[in-house]
């Protein structure tokens, strides 16, 4: 256990876990669509989110040069046209200015939630080593400059780039060896169960599990992380 170990690197994973407080960003997004008065349904809702998510990992529409807000407003695009295309919205709704709207909404909370995160972040920068292991789209190097956190990571581990995605316990292994030592001597850092704990579990690095808003109600086996955590300054 933790306890009786000496930790000497840590792996951030980054969306979900620096960008939103620990809460799935579905439910984020779902509040931007409240916020923005589309009127549909969360089923309905989570039909165009799966859509968009499998649309951005088979064709390529974000591009390394994008920053937070274009991927937003790219994503945002392709969810809303899906529920007019497949008449969940009228043909005549106004994609352009829903996903503007949405997309800013997102975006400033994303904000607020780096902001709040970049303490525990500094905190921990200047006395272990960081490195990134992240599902993203190729872009990540813009996003992490955007908002200012660039400098804090020693590797960055994106699967766009290396080809190896979550819940394949092979990119945390990546992320073990950008650190230069041992699994056990890492800790990772994750909001997600699936995709971050167990996999960073099997590969044999101890876990802190951020958890927070879940896209399931799942119950999960709360014994295989280290630790659980409701706040990323909970890690100080």
């Amino acid at each position: 256990m933790m306890e009786n170990t000496k930790i000497k690197g840590v792996i951030f994973d980054y969306g979900g876990t620096i960008d939103s407080r620990g809460v799935h960003w579905s439910e984020v997004i779902w509040d931007a669509y409240r916020d923005a008065d589309v009127p549909v349904t969360k089923e309905q809702f989570r039909e165009c989110y799966v859509f968009a998510e499998r649309e951005l990992a088979k064709v390529r529409h974000i591009l390394p040069h994008h920053n937070f807000y274009d991927l937003l407003l790219i994503k945002m695009r392709i969810e809303i046209a899906y529920l007019v295309d497949n008449k969940m919205l009228p043909a005549d709704y106004p994609v352009e200015e829903k996903a503007l709207h949405t997309a800013l909404y997102c975006y400033n909370r994303a904000k607020e939630s780096i902001a709040e995160a970049r303490s525990t972040l500094d905190f921990i920068h200047e006395r272990l080593p960081m490195v990134l292991v992240s599902n993203f789209y190729g872009n990540i190097h813009q996003v992490l400059n955007e908002f200012d956190l660039d400098g804090l990571f020693d590797s960055i581990i994106e699967s766009a780039v290396v080809g190896v995605r979550k819940p394949d316990p092979a990119i945390f292994t990546l992320g073990v060896n950008a650190l230069g030592m041992a699994a056990e001597d890492t800790v990772v850092v994750g909001d997600s169960y699936t995709k971050d704990i167990v996999p960073a579990h099997a590969a044999g690095c101890h876990t802190v599990w951020f958890k927070g808003e879940a896209w399931t109600e799942e119950i999960f086996d709360e014994s295989i992380p280290d630790r659980i955590i409701t706040d990323l300054s909970d890690l100080l």
